[in-house]
């Protein structure tokens, strides 16, 4: 029985470092190495699968602090992303909406997890959509993406390095663009998700997370 049990205790922790690695994958972002995964400037670091945790998503053994930026929502107005974001839950993604794989995938996810919720929680939570593409993503074309799926959604953009700094804060990489053939760029990026109570975040969820699992995830944040 102890056998039994040790052994599927590894195996669920490479199943979280290798959901991080593939998220990491996202959007064209090379992987790093498992010991990056877990212990890398991302600050990518998770606690050992416990069945006890109350969340179906990745527990981070430190939560992540919102960071003290302030960027420009899509009516224009500064958003600080501390003050701000005033319901109990917040829940970032960091994407652009030229975008052509990962980021549609993972909006397409959170908006149906977003659908399934009580309504009580769903008033409880404000999704952000932080964009990595500020040269682009102009608020009236971030406003135009997000109301393909909820006008409820903030998108923000400002400053590229701000950007950056506030995406590292939360664990996600944002790296180079990568030329196309038709001129064009694509912009490597983190695919997580990070789940926030407060002005702390406990939870990330991998690209591919269950939406009924991102559903439970965030009900659970509302009920703390």
């Amino acid at each position: 029985m102890t056998s039994f049990s040790l052994s599927r205790s590894r195996v669920r922790r490479c199943l979280v470092l290798a959901g991080l690695v593939a998220v990491l994958a996202g959007c064209g972002f090379a992987p790093p190495t498992q010991e990056a995964v877990s212990t890398g400037p991302a600050g990518v670091v998770v606690s050992e699968p416990d069945p006890s945790s109350p969340y179906r998503g990745a527990e981070l053994s430190s939560p992540y602090a919102m960071p003290d930026i302030t960027l420009t929502a899509t009516d224009g107005r500064p958003f600080d992303l501390v003050a701000d974001t005033t319901k109990p839950v917040t829940v970032v993604f960091f994407g652009y909406t030229h975008c052509p794989d990962v980021c549609p995938l993972v909006m397409s996810d959170l908006t149906a997890a977003v659908l399934r919720l009580p309504a009580d929680v769903r008033d409880q939570t404000q999704l952000l959509f932080v964009t990595t593409d500020p040269a682009r993503d102009t608020p009236q074309a971030l406003r135009r993406y997000l109301d393909r799926y909820s006008d409820d959604f903030v998108g923000l953009t400002g400053d590229r390095a701000e950007i950056v700094t506030a995406a590292k804060a939360m664990g996600v990489p944002i790296a180079g663009t990568t030329r196309l053939p038709s001129g064009g760029y694509d912009v490597s990026h983190g695919a997580q998700v990070i789940g926030f109570r407060g002005d702390k975040a406990p939870v990330v969820w991998t690209q591919g997370t269950p939406v009924d699992d991102l559903a439970a995830d965030i009900t659970t944040l509302a009920e703390l």
